[in-house]
């Protein structure tokens, strides 16, 4: 056995409870189990493999559904009895169709259905999500495939249109437009990233360090 797994605290059974956290939404989505072997096969394949209880077998999520989870990071809680696995969730992590298996909220002593994922992040991973299918997939008569084929200069030109209507929508203090126009500009922000070799990421760890600089 890997020197590593031995700091890890496995059941009589040789299992270990791992929570995977959706470093986009910012949710954890689910939680299964591990042993050694499914822990190795992540590692190996990059893709987040579990220990099945009730068929007493590895299941790499997402392996039927295509709803794959990449592994980011791997980390080991203070006890060593837990593991949690940062991960970009595709698709969704729930089999009833939820994005979290933790949909359900307890209110007033019953468990509701929590309301849905409205995160900025989330919506920024699922337009950047889009914006390279189509770009991997061209659709005839898509909007983001004619921005593409135009390239940069079209898609700079969006980004200053679209710039411009959310000052105008602010200086005329109208909420739902400055909503929509911002929605707008992010859009075309996306297509530009994409075409620059860039994602969302890139500017969440430019952000990140900004912040660390200032601690």
């Amino acid at each position: 056995m890997s020197d590593f797994l031995k700091e890890i605290r496995f059941d009589e059974r040789g299992l270990v409870p791992a929570i995977a956290f959706d470093v986009v939404s910012g949710q954890v989505v689910m939680m299964a189990y591990m042993n050694a072997e499914s822990i190795q096969k992540t590692l190996e394949t990059g893709y987040c493999t579990y220990f099945s209880r009730s068929r007493q077998k590895l299941w790499q999520k997402g392996e039927t559904s295509g709803h794959l989870q990449k592994l980011k990071a791997m980390k080991l809680d203070c006890d060593g009895d837990t593991i949690l696995l940062e991960i970009e969730q595709t698709g969704m992590a729930c089999h009833t169709g939820n994005f979290s298996c933790f949909f359900r909220q307890l209110k007033d002593e019953t468990w509701l259905k929590a309301e849905a994922d409205c995160s900025i992040g989330r919506g920024m991973a699922l337009e950047y999500g889009i914006v390279k299918e189509r770009a991997e997939n061209p659709v005839e008569g898509s909007y983001t495939n004619y921005l593409l084929r135009e390239g940069v200069d079209k898609i700079c030109k969006k980004v200053g249109e679209e710039s411009t209507e959310c000052v105008i929508a602010a200086k005329n203090r109208s909420p739902e437009e400055l909503t929509y126009e911002a929605a707008d500009l992010i859009y075309h922000l996306t297509v530009l990233l994409y075409e620059q070799g860039l994602n969302w990421d890139d500017i969440g760890k430019a952000m990140l360090s900004r912040h660390k600089k200032t601690e």
